[in-house]
């Protein structure tokens, strides 16, 4: 039971991937139980976000003294910036939780959180929109999960 909780939680931390690997490897590959995936995946999901609040506001400035990584770092925030100033623009917080919740590569903690602190959020309205965004994907992927495991299910023949 440690050994999953573990390697779901390190696929949950992982960028782009999130819950979006994580929910679907918990309930189809592990087999563990839908309710116990979601609430591992989505509890280590949050706890990322104050992490990344904290690193953009307080680290990264120390790595960006490093060329190749100030680079790669503004081509990272050129993209998220294009990705998620549309939402937020027209819907405000509400639109970055939906960019959060879209359970799609490149939307996520990781991608909204830069993109929240790159257009000026407070903290407080990045979690909140975080929070919600994060359930958002969490019961998509889940039920996703769950319906690509009944509908398949017939194709895979057991031995």
């Amino acid at each position: 039971m440690i050994e999953e909780i573990i390697i779901l939680v390190l696929l949950t931390l992982i960028p782009f991937l999130e819950l979006r690997a994580s929910i679907p490897y918990g309930i189809l590959v592990l087999h563990e139980g839908w309710i116990f995936v979601f609430i591992v995946c989505v509890i280590s999901n949050i706890i990322l976000v104050p992490l990344i609040w904290f690193f953009l506001h307080h680290v990264i400035h120390i790595f960006l003294k490093i060329k190749w990584i100030d680079r790669v770092y503004q081509k990272f925030v050129e993209k998220s910036q294009k990705k998620v100033k549309p939402y937020v623009k027209k819907y405000g917080k509400i639109g970055l939780a939906l960019f959060i919740g879209i359970p799609l590569p490149g939307s996520g903690v990781y991608s909204g959180g830069l993109g929240a602190y790159l257009l000026g959020f407070k903290f407080k309205d990045y979690l909140k929109a975080s929070v919600i965004g994060v359930l958002i994907a969490g019961v998509a992927m889940t039920l996703i999960s769950l319906f690509a495991n009944e509908t398949l299910g017939f194709l895979i023949k057991v031995i």
